[in-house]
């Protein structure tokens, strides 16, 4: 395995490093048969005695010897990654920087050596909020809370906006490590690594999170009583939003944020939807969950407006807020402007 990766890393169709030999003859030195994609950058020679020397692609394509050899070969290389890791932690380190996102590829493609490749994957993590990739899941099973049994993640476009992600806040508060994933292939990887040792990986950002076992007795109470209080703003917000959300309702998430949105659990994230639209691919249409903060002043704020146009502002300013949270884009930023400027103008000049 090199020390450096190299420039053509990303482009899936250069050639392989791995050369074809039969019987100490050079028959080919792209033979992609014999590795898989996400192991493109190991470099090496394999010679085979039972191999013909005419050997061609097609019969690379259909030969089960070749299958044998292609999976002697990844249980080679992974357990050599294993060694690393384990006896030479810093060396892996140095590995991972070079070569992690590249092996990130391989729960989706190598489904008989998924549970190994989840092993050697690192990320960062809400447990030092460091932006080094050094946290295993086996690290991540042996800090687990008492009564958690699913493995939390966030994903966004950047490590800040990940770290900072209003979906953190109950976990937060709660002290439960949360997995924090910033890039490109991660969303790809996570719709594959749905479980690890029997736990499931679950995107605190998408779909119903079971939280009842992250909060006291005492905040569940209190939020029932606010959600009780204000169960009439829900229906207003839902009116004056549209169908920009699919439905507005309280959050379990939220402790010092007014909103977030929250996707449906098989929903591309917000910042991957705003990346291919800008490369030029169709995304289909999603419509977010907003849920809001009934705990919040600013909700409690909304909850006392009487005047309905000053009741729309604020809803479309905080499903906007949320929106840009997620690493979106608003489809009318200057629709926005002007009605924060407006809403800031009315409180300024309010006695």
């Amino acid at each position: 395995m090199p020390k450096r990766a190299p420039f053509d890393l990303w482009d899936r169709d250069s050639r392989h490093g791995i050369k074809l030999y039969v019987r100490r003859v050079f028959i080919m030195d792209d033979a992609e048969q014999l590795m898989p994609q996400y192991l493109r950058f190991v470099r090496g020679v394999i010679d085979s005695d039972d191999l013909p020397l005419n050997v061609s692609r097609e019969i690379l394509q259909h030969n089960k010897l070749i299958d044998t050899l292609r999976a002697a070969s990844v249980k080679k290389v992974l357990g050599l990654l294993e060694e690393i890791a384990e006896k030479e932690p810093q060396r892996y380190a140095d590995f991972w920087k070079e070569f992690g996102r590249v092996l990130k590829e391989g729960p989706g493609e190598d489904f008989a050596n998924r549970e190994r490749i989840a092993k050697l994957l690192r990320f960062a993590s809400t447990h030092d909020d460091s932006v080094e990739q050094k946290v295993s899941l086996e690290d991540y099973l042996g800090r687990m809370a008492e009564g958690q049994d699913k493995i939390y993640y966030v994903t966004a476009d950047t490590h800040a906006a990940a770290r900072k992600s209003p979906h953190l806040e109950v976990f937060r508060k709660q002290g439960v490590e949360v997995l924090l994933l910033w890039d490109r292939v991660d969303e790809w990887l996570m719709s594959h690594l749905t479980e690890y040792t029997g736990k499931s990986l679950v995107s605190v950002a998408k779909g119903d999170l079971d939280l009842d076992k992250l909060g006291t007795s005492e905040d569940q109470e209190a939020l029932k009583r606010a959600e009780t209080e204000l169960m009439p703003l829900l229906e207003r917000m839902q009116t004056a939003l549209g169908d920009k959300v699919k439905e507005v309702r309280f959050s379990h998430r939220l402790t010092d944020s007014p909103a977030c949105l929250v996707l449906g659990a098989h929903d591309m994230a917000v910042h991957l939807q705003r990346v291919l639209r800008q490369a030029g691919h169709e995304v289909p249409n999603t419509q977010p969950v907003l849920e809001i903060n009934p705990q919040h002043a600013l909700i409690r704020r909304l909850e006392g407006e009487s005047d309905a146009q000053c009741f729309s502002d604020w809803s479309h300013v905080l499903f906007d807020q949320a929106m840009l949270a997620e690493g979106g884009q608003l489809e009318d930023a200057a629709g926005f402007v002007g009605r924060l400027n407006g809403l800031l103008l009315q409180l300024a000049n309010q006695p």
